[in-house]
């Protein structure tokens, strides 16, 4: 996979789960607005009332946005899973009911966070529309053909390996293959390597730079079937066998296509968010 399609978040994404809830929210309001009544009560049934205020099933996929993907919450049994988000809910409503009479929302502190929030769903929201505005297969094509073209001829080795604490191993194991012990064998049985030994040490392909250097430059010098004489890394001694050598293959489109979304997403945003920046005056007045 190239590197160029494995890129961060133009900003901070703490706040997906809102920004999730926020524009389901605002798809649900455009549908009530084109939906006659009884459409609008199959398509978003009440499924629960607290003191007479309606819990319908557009709340419930919020509150699962919201809360959800807390890894208890989501071993849970779905009906389980329904009632706990239910029950979330209703606790929701009642301490929100409870602030009003308590005069919660006229407080400073409390007009400062919601003000914070409101600004930051309206910067999620944006950058999630301004995302998907610059998602066309023409821009998803031209990624991937520009990372097609970085890739080059980049080569790759498959080998095996047989990993031992001391080089005195390391040559008694290298001693039993040249008589004709299987490799793969002796792997499964001396190497200490957990991973690959179950495998008869096989690594399957790799590129250069995925091996600590010292492995890696005696892997790529080998030919397909040579052997390697005892290799020192930071893990111990290494005996070298290189199955096969290749040209890295280009992966296709469709099986690097979700990347190469969040990349061409991703990007939008930042080049969005520094062309404001680039026109905004920002002043600091904690620093001289």
């Amino acid at each position: 996979m190239p590197a160029q399609f494995d890129t961060r978040p133009a900003t901070d994404r703490s706040g997906l789960t809102a920004l999730r809830a926020s524009a389901f929210g605002l798809l649900t309001a455009a549908m009530l607005a084109v939906l006659p009544a009884p459409a609008l009560a199959q398509a978003d049934p009440v499924i629960a009332k607290v003191n007479g205020t309606e819990i319908r099933e557009s709340d419930l996929a919020m509150a699962e946005e919201d809360v959800g993907q807390n890894p208890q919450i989501q071993a849970m049994p779905a009906e389980a899973r329904r009632d706990y988000l239910v029950s979330y809910l209703s606790d929701v409503i009642l301490a929100a009911k409870a602030a009003e009479g308590k005069k919660v929302a006229d407080q400073k502190e409390f007009k400062g966070r919601l003000a914070f929030i409101r600004n930051k769903l309206l910067m999620e929201t944006l950058l999630q529309q301004e995302g998907k505005a610059a998602l066309t297969d023409a821009a998803m094509k031209k990624v991937y053909e520009e990372a097609v073209k970085q890739m080059g001829d980049e080569q790759e080795v498959r080998a095996r390996h047989i990993l031992v604490p001391t080089e005195e191993e390391a040559k008694a194991v290298l001693d039993e293959i040249k008589k004709g012990t299987d490799f793969a064998e002796l792997a499964k049985q001396k190497s200490k390597d957990p991973g690959a030994a179950a495998e008869g040490g096989d690594l399957g392909y790799f590129g250069k730079g995925q091996m600590v250097p010292e492995f890696a430059e005696v892997a790529f010098k080998l030919d397909k079937g040579q052997l390697s004489d005892p290799v020192k890394t930071q893990f111990g001694w290494h005996i070298i066998k290189v199955e096969d050598k290749r040209t890295k293959p280009v992966p296709e489109f469709d099986k690097v296509k979700d990347q190469i979304d969040t990349y061409v997403q991703r990007k939008a945003q930042a080049d969005y968010i520094q062309k404001l920046q680039a026109s905004a005056k920002i002043e600091r007045m904690d620093k001289k």
